[in-house]
């Protein structure tokens, strides 16, 4: 291999690093070859991109600019918009251009506001306006008023399989999942419903940093893992959700459909979960992260299935090939156990908190759980600038918008098709057997590498090769000798001799290259054994 030099010894060291630092260094091993080309399949970064909202977003921005004109006759400047008027003058552009599909896509967007949402067109149209102008601070700061109903509208859509639990979701919009999440962590703990040396369940495997969060002295949380099972497509074991019976488990943490086993909790299992929590765990914090949801067909979340318990992040970012946008949802239901739990903390604790957060309102009992984590967010003290920028929310409307008036499921088809297509390739290239699933979201898949090898060659070599080598040595080979960069499965909890790919940043033949080159390093492996013998 072209990094021979490594001791066993040092791959142990590399094995200690998070897989996303990992793999700079095999990025590196990878591109010390300059006559091949890479083949990264270590991120998630999709590489197709959702058209139809980002051509309104951009006709949009171009009205906007032209009514911004209209109010400040400064040459060089606009002012802020003037929402009387401005819906005949938009009829007025359409007419004027009609074969410009972002204004079209404006057009029926309207139409839909106005009649499935109860939504003043011209009110929504001067919000998007001026948010895509973005001369003011967002206003509310957690997210603006008719951007919060659409969304709300796309995640009952996506998220629960268009079957709302009753009542509605409070919405904060955020600069992607990861921020998110940050956000989340920081608020649980400094409104006291997560201690130092508190148990947190993680449904594992999971995405590395959220094995690493925990960890932080900001919260050494004690991690309890949940773990699926890998030889029932990654559904989670009744065993190990009985886990979560136990009162010192005080959050479970799961990342739905998963990264990377990418395979979403069966029914069965979030009924078991669901009737645990009512049964026996009503005070369980439950943090979902749902980002891969619209990859399934019929996706239900938890925060359907235990509203009333769960905080869940969305991320606009894979589906609509959009990560560079930072695009990022908070929901939590209007009747939730964490502001009940708020309510019923300590004294002392209560006092702390009406320190924090005296100077936002004269009602901090009053103030919800998620209005705490957009101040928080801007260490309380700058909470008057809070809020994601208000063209982010923009493009997140018409995301939502355009899967919203897409009735017959368009796009979600065409998007599974190309991660399924993948996933067939590789699969049939590396010559391993698969049972197709309807909770499958095909966005990665962890190919566990000793059962291959055990399934093709036997156990004296799976033995041999475990007692000879470290696990991270594959994924070392594969970058240095065959420029393919994936991603160590230990890393995210998962066996240690599994290997992560992404499914989705590279054209459809790299997966049959990648399949290829799996089973040719196996292959390699194998004859190495028998030289050996």
């Amino acid at each position: 291999m072209a990094d021979k030099d490594i001791s066993r010894d040092q791959e142990k060291a590399l094995e200690r690093l998070s897989p996303f630092q990992l793999k700079n260094r095999l990025i590196d091993l990878a591109q010390s070859d300059h006559e091949r080309l890479m083949l990264n399949a270590g991120r998630g970064n999709p590489n197709w991109t959702a058209i139809a909202p980002r051509q309104a977003f951009f006709s949009l921005g171009r009205f906007a600019l032209s009514e911004s004109q209209r109010t400040f006759a400064v040459p060089g400047m606009g002012g802020h918009v003037e929402a009387k008027g401005m819906l005949q003058r938009f009829e007025q552009l359409t007419g004027e251009e009609p074969a410009d599909p972002g204004l079209e896509f404006l057009k029926q967007s309207l139409d839909y506001v106005k009649d499935e949402l109860g939504i003043d067109p011209e009110e929504f149209l001067a919000e998007m306006a001026d948010g895509i102008i973005a001369s003011h601070y967002p206003t509310p700061d957690r997210i603006l008023t008719n951007v919060e109903k659409v969304c709300h509208q796309y995640l009952i859509q996506e998220m629960c399989a268009g079957q709302a639990p009753g009542g509605r979701y409070d919405l904060f919009a955020t600069e992607g999942g990861t921020a998110a999440m940050c956000y989340i962590f920081n608020s649980l703990s400094e409104n006291k419903l997560l201690h130092k040396g508190d148990k947190i369940a993680l449904g594992t495997p999971i995405f590395t940093p959220y094995l690493e969060i925990p960890h932080l002295n900001d919260y050494e949380l004690i991690e309890v893992e949940v773990m699926g099972d890998e030889h029932n497509d990654w559904q989670v074991p009744k065993k190990e959700l009985d886990k979560l019976a136990d009162p010192a488990v005080k959050a479970f943490f799961l990342v739905n459909p998963a990264n990377p086993p990418s395979v979403a909790m069966c029914q069965e299992d979030l009924d078991y979960l669901a009737k645990l929590i009512k049964e026996k765990r009503q005070d369980l914090i439950v943090l979902t992260d749902d980002v891969y949801g619209t990859f399934v067909n019929g996706f239900h979340s938890l925060m359907q299935a235990c509203p009333y318990n769960t905080i869940c992040v969305y991320s606009y970012s894979k589906y609509f090939g959009a990560t560079g946008w930072r695009l990022g949802i908070i929901a939590i239901h209007e009747d939730n156990i964490f502001d009940k739990a708020i309510a019923n903390l300590p004294q002392a604790d209560k006092d702390a908190l009406n320190q924090r957060y005296g100077t936002l309102t004269l009602d901090v009992p009053g103030m919800k759980l998620i209005d705490r984590m957009v101040a928080d967010s801007r260490a309380v003290a700058l909470n008057h600038t809070a809020g994601s920028s208000t063209p982010q929310q923009v493009q997140m409307v018409l995301f939502s918008l355009m899967c919203l008036l897409d009735k017959e499921n368009t796009y979600k088809a065409t998007a599974q098709q190309v991660v399924s297509k993948r996933f067939n390739d590789l699969y049939k290239a590396v010559e391993v057997a698969y049972t197709p699933n309807p909770n499958d979201a095909h966005y990665y898949t962890t190919i566990d590498v000793l059962e291959m090898a055990q399934a093709k060659f036997g156990k004296d070599f799976t033995d041999w090769m475990v007692a000879n080598y470290e696990p991270v040595d594959f994924v070392l080979r594969l970058a240095s000798e065959r420029q393919v960069v994936l991603l160590p499965g230990a890393g995210f909890d998962a066996p240690d001799w599994t290997v992560r790919v992404s499914l989705a940043n590279l054209d459809d033949q790299a997966y049959v290259t990648i399949g290829q080159q799996i089973k040719s390093l196996v292959e390699e492996y194998h004859g190495l054994w028998q030289n050996a013998k």
